[in-house]
């Protein structure tokens, strides 16, 4: 009768911490498991006990008259259940823990990956190319703006090497940059390109990633046409502690397969610093990307 007893409670209770571990998987809750434990334990014990002393009553033709105290036996199995609980949560703890510094550790070597892949994306050849190509034409047509558009350059690139080592960088500075950025841009595509940045001064104090925007900005144009019949707008503005960058699409009907490097490296670096994902929000007339934003410690 003791070891069915025992097996009993132990499989009964170990089938139902695993449930309870799928239920609320979370370590904050432990409480929620802890109830169902408790409300599993005392119907088993009760019900275990009812029936079998019912079972070896019949056995045995006559009820045992050496019964153990029934406050004893209650107050045991209770103990033991719960050093068996504390035993799967210690483990299940311990294997959480070790999970989340794999994770951790694999997050920071990707984060340093990201960060030198977006480097080198920034520093894109084919931007420098039509920018400089851009800058051969402006040269003997209009020196001054020649001029400006070698500072706007400058400007760009000062930027792309002073961010690179920034985990998080002022909305403020990022805006400013990306006003030298779309400035070259504008130089290119003219008037087929719209940009509207509806960003206020009070949310200038908060932070993103650094060259996020422009990464996003050189997606936007990628994968999209951009002519005088069909213009292209993107659209940049905070809602609901998010920056949000959106665009109407318009796809390319040749464009090479896009390998995700740019949203990728965005994801990676926020995932290092903040539990608030990147959000994706494709629909049938426009791209648009969530950025949380962060507080400036």
């Amino acid at each position: 009768m003791s070891f069915a007893h025992t097996a009993i409670f132990w499989f009964t209770l170990r089938w139902v911490h695993w449930k309870s571990k799928i239920r609320y998987p979370k370590f904050e809750q432990i409480g929620q498991r802890t109830v169902l434990f408790l409300l599993a334990f005392l119907f088993v014990y009760f019900m275990l006990n009812e029936g079998l002393n019912l079972i070896f009553d019949q056995m045995t033709n006559e009820p045992d008259k050496n019964d153990p105290n029934p406050i004893l036996t209650f107050f045991s199995s209770f103990l033991m259940s719960t050093l068996l609980i504390i035993s799967y949560e210690a483990i299940a703890f311990y294997i959480q823990l070790q999970k989340a510094i794999v994770e951790k550790a694999e997050l920071e070597r990707q984060n340093i990956e990201s960060q030198l892949e977006g480097l080198r994306n920034q520093v894109n050849p084919h931007f420098l190319f039509n920018s400089l190509n851009t800058l051969a034409y402006l040269i003997p047509e209009d020196p001054d703006k020649a001029l400006r558009f070698l500072q706007k350059l400058s400007h760009v690139y000062r930027y792309v090497l002073e961010s690179r080592d920034a985990r998080i960088i002022p909305l403020k500075q990022e805006l400013d940059f990306l006003d030298a950025y779309i400035y070259l841009l504008k130089e290119r595509f003219g008037d087929n390109l719209l940009v509207e940045i509806q960003c206020h001064e009070k949310e200038h104090s908060v932070a993103i990633v650094p060259l996020s925007l422009q990464m996003l900005f050189e997606n936007a144009i990628k994968h999209n046409i951009i002519s005088v019949e069909k213009p292209l707008t993107i659209t940049v503005f905070c809602e609901n502690d998010h920056l949000i960058v959106r665009n109407n699409l318009q796809k390319k009907n040749q464009v090479m397969d896009s390998t995700g490097v740019g949203i990728n490296n965005i994801r990676n670096r926020y995932a290092i610093l903040t539990d608030q994902p990147v959000q994706i929000i494709p629909s049938q007339h426009f791209f648009t990307v969530a950025l949380p934003v962060l507080k400036i410690t």
